[in-house]
């Protein structure tokens, strides 16, 4: 989880990569008026991002369903999106990936094929809520290199009782907190 340009894909791909879990990418589930909305630089609202969060909670459903461990990307920036896609899915954990704003605005600043443009942080650094307090889930920084990330998620979500087979545990370094 996390505002656009933090890394979710990145992550995702090698923890993917280096477990054989099944995957989805959450920005593939958006309706086509919300892409659209977001590349004319228009934040989204509530009101359109309740069907996209039901359709991810539905395939998060399915993957339990299947006994199927898995990841998603979604941005989940607020507690009560958050809650949507937990409601009766005890498999959810969140991976909150940190990085400064500055880092982040490079990093849309130079990204080419996606629709969401640079324009739009602001509005998602002001819409995102942190994990709080009894969430499942762990924060972590995510300026390094994709490799020392996911080792450092790994050895967070070990702590909080999810074994991510393949992943060495780097978290003792600065990659995680």
């Amino acid at each position: 989880m996390g505002v656009s340009g933090v890394g979710k894909s990145t992550v995702a791909d090698e923890l993917v990569r280096r477990t054989g879990w099944a995957f989805a990418e959450g920005d593939d589930l958006h309706p086509e008026a919300n892409r659209r909305k977001m590349a004319a630089g228009q934040p989204l609202t509530d009101e359109d991002r309740w069907p996209w969060l039901r359709l991810i909670a539905d395939w998060i459903g399915e993957q339990e369903a299947a006994g199927r461990d898995a990841v998603l990307t979604c941005s989940s920036l607020r507690r009560r999106y958050r809650d949507v896609l937990r409601e009766g899915h005890p498999s959810v954990r969140f991976v909150h990936l940190l990085v400064s704003p500055g880092s982040l605005r490079d990093r849309l600043e130079h990204r080419t094929g996606h629709y969401m443009p640079s324009s739009l942080l602001d509005s998602q650094l002001a819409t995102l809520e942190p994990l709080e307090p009894g969430e499942p889930g762990v924060e972590v920084r995510a300026e390094h290199d994709v490799a020392a990330v996911v080792d450092a998620a790994a050895g967070q979500l070990a702590r909080v009782g999810v074994v991510v087979p393949g992943v060495r545990d780097r978290s003792r370094g600065d990659c995680s907190r």
